[in-house]
């Protein structure tokens, strides 16, 4: 009876201290929910399947999922930071950031002068 107290305990401990872990960012700020979901919808993306690991095999898998997100950031920053040298030698570039002043008074143009109203011949 004791012992098997003491392995549910052992084993709900274990449960609990990877996915304290995994909830907190390397600052040492707490996540939100979104950005776990985020980081789980993530580490899926590269193989890790939360249903199909068990307590013994957990901490290997997660870790193996990490190492390939890892490695799939780094091509997708590789490959975006040649597609940004690309762009640069190529004399086309990007699209230009679009400028507005918004919420402000419009500033009459100094190319035009103001009109008169006309009026219509139309009864």
């Amino acid at each position: 009876m004791k012992s098997s107290m003491l392995r549910t305990a052992l084993v709900s401990l274990l449960a609990i201290v990877p996915a304290v872990s995994f909830a907190r960012q390397a600052a040492g700020g707490a996540l939100t929910r979104a950005q776990v979901r985020q980081e789980l919808i993530d580490l899926e993306s590269v193989g890790y399947s939360p249903a199909s690991s068990s307590e013994t095999t957990y901490p290997g898998d997660i870790q193996a999922a990490l190492q390939r997100l890892a490695q799939k950031r780094a091509n997708d920053a590789r490959v975006a930071q040649e597609n940004s040298e690309q762009i640069t030698q190529s004399g086309y570039g990007g699209q230009a950031a679009a400028a507005s002043a918004s919420g402000g008074p419009a500033a009459p143009d100094a190319a035009q002068a103001p009109r008169s109203p006309t009026r219509c011949s139309h009864p």
